[in-house]
């Protein structure tokens, strides 16, 4: 397969990067100081400050910038830059001159973030850091923290006056969940905004940010041999897969509380069902891509609670064999009930009552300790409408199969039918096959760089909306009700052996 990318692309205007093999960026990042609230956290070592390097090894981050780590831990500046050069290096990242003039903009201050006094102080410090490092004042306020930490540690923000922006800005990133349920999610929102507008609110989802994410709307609406067939027509089926082989590990006591709904479906696999089936927007714009994705939502037909098997299978892992070794099950992992019955595995079969996509089926599964990690989109087109083979072949002909691949393969895969060579006529299935990061010119983005980039360089695309939250919400929360209120919650969850591919009972769905 070739490459045309070459011939194709546009004459545009590309700010520095960090010499042969940075990021070609349509604009510069200006000077800035990044916070983390949560800086010792498992989050800031594994994803932030790796991705903080990467975009100053590329040249994503503005010349002038520093990064203020905050923490209840008390340390000092260098032993801070020793944690996050461990990090680093734990990570992959071996260039002594880079790391070391990466790490001379990193600080810590020891903060309380739901007191107003110590964060009072803090935004002094960042004054003078701003001085040292002539950042300009523009600061983005990235919480690495509990969800139930985001009101209180936004409030204490609020009060300090680091929410205001004049002739500067400040922004201010959350991480999902956002909310609980629907009224927990108002909620949230509410205490948000009582100092953040929402232009400055930056709701992270790391899954949009991944390359072979945002391929999938390049793909349908830059090619005119797929877009006109991605309808009811030609569609018979859309399964999104989000499965993983691992269990909830040191995530036990959230997951516990949370369940596979709350923590995927909400959220990651939400948006990926948006971009398979949102409709074009005018331009590739933030609000207009995120308009098309909240109609979906609004359009999601409400499930009938008083039949969710027809709908829903839930399940959770037993002890099993993954990758050749014993796994506990579930209900063995440490902070986890020996009687849960939270799910761990969840399928759902949901319809979107709009033009483009009455009566068809999609299919949106995940779950932990199943037999492998993939994440995928995959198209199941009708079959031909009549067979003029079927004296020779028979009735059946395999449907032609899209499959969009995430993780751990980035490929685009293309099956249809083709003669098999021979005197014989007979078909086989063959592929058509698409690798993503073949001809790639530049370094690709990690996710978490993807999203922190455009965080300072104010794009909102790849982020959640308040609406497209709530309309999310709305739709999951009778189902959750549902579930979490009957009689026996118990008798909805399928167990599944770990390194399987799941209960028995989302075959038949």
């Amino acid at each position: 397969m070739t490459d045309s990318s070459k011939q194709n692309k546009p004459a545009r205007a590309i700010c520095r990067t960090s010499g042969e093999g940075g990021y070609a960026l349509e604009k510069c990042t200006e000077p800035c100081s990044i916070v983390i609230f949560g800086a010792t956290g498992d989050l800031t070592a594994r994803k932030l400050m790796p991705a903080l390097f990467d975009l100053h090894r590329n040249g994503g981050l503005p010349e002038r910038f520093s990064i203020v780590g905050c923490g209840r831990s008390k340390l000092s500046d260098e032993a801070f830059r020793k944690k996050m050069a461990a990090a680093l290096s734990d990570a992959g990242s071996d260039d002594s001159d880079q790391v070391r003039s990466f790490l001379e903009g990193v600080f810590y201050r020891q903060t309380v973030y739901d007191d107003e006094s110590d964060v009072g102080r803090l935004a002094d410090s960042l004054e003078k850091i701003d001085r040292q490092r002539k950042t300009g004042g523009n600061r983005l306020f990235y919480l690495a923290l509990p969800p139930k930490m985001y009101a209180p540690a936004a409030r204490s923000l609020g009060k300090a006056g680091l929410a205001r922006e004049k002739d500067r800005w400040a922004r201010l990133v959350v991480e999902k969940p956002f909310g609980w349920d629907l009224d927990s999610a108002m909620s949230l929102d509410r205490s948000l905004h009582r100092d953040f507008k929402e232009h400055q609110v930056y709701r992270i989802d790391h899954y949009l940010a991944k390359e072979t994410v945002q391929n999938v709307l390049m793909f349908r609406f830059a090619n005119a041999i797929f877009e006109p067939v991605w309808n009811r027509r030609y569609i018979e089926a859309v399964r999104v897969t989000a499965v993983e082989d691992l269990g909830v590990g040191h995530r036990a006591g959230y997951y516990e509380h949370s369940g596979v709904v709350r923590d995927m479906f909400q959220n990651h696999m939400m948006q990926l069902l948006s971009l398979t089936a949102m409709e074009p927007p005018p331009v590739f714009d933030a609000e207009r891509v995120r308009d098309e994705k909240v109609k979906v939502y609004r359009s999601l037909r409400p499930f009938a609670v008083d039949a969710l098997s027809d709908h829903l299978v839930l399940g959770q892992y037993t002890s099993g064999r993954v990758d050749g070794e014993s796994v506990p099950s579930y209900r063995q992992e440490k902070d986890v009930d020996p009687e849960s019955i939270t799910p761990t595995y969840a399928k759902m079969k949901i319809f979107i009552d709009n033009w483009r996509w009455q009566r068809v089926p999609f299919y949106l599964e995940s779950g932990k300790r199943l037999a492998e990690k993939r994440t995928e989109i995959v198209i199941d087109f009708k079959p031909v409408p009549h067979s003029m083979f079927r004296r020779i072949l028979g009735d059946t002909i395999p449907p032609n199969r899209l499959r969009m691949g995430i993780y751990p393969e980035e490929r685009i895969s293309l099956r249809f039918q083709a003669k098999t060579p021979g005197a014989q006529v007979d078909l086989r299935s063959v592929n058509m096959d698409f690798h993503y990061q073949m001809n790639a010119e530049e370094p690709l983005l990690s996710a978490y760089a993807r999203v922190l980039l455009d965080c300072m360089l104010g794009d909102q695309t790849l982020f959640w909306r308040q609406d497209s939250v709530e309309a999310c919400w709305s739709f999951l929360t009778p189902i959750l009700n549902a579930c979490e209120q009957c009689g026996d919650p118990g008798a909805l969850l399928h167990l599944y052996p770990a390194g399987s591919d799941g209960p028995e009972a989302a075959k038949g769905l």
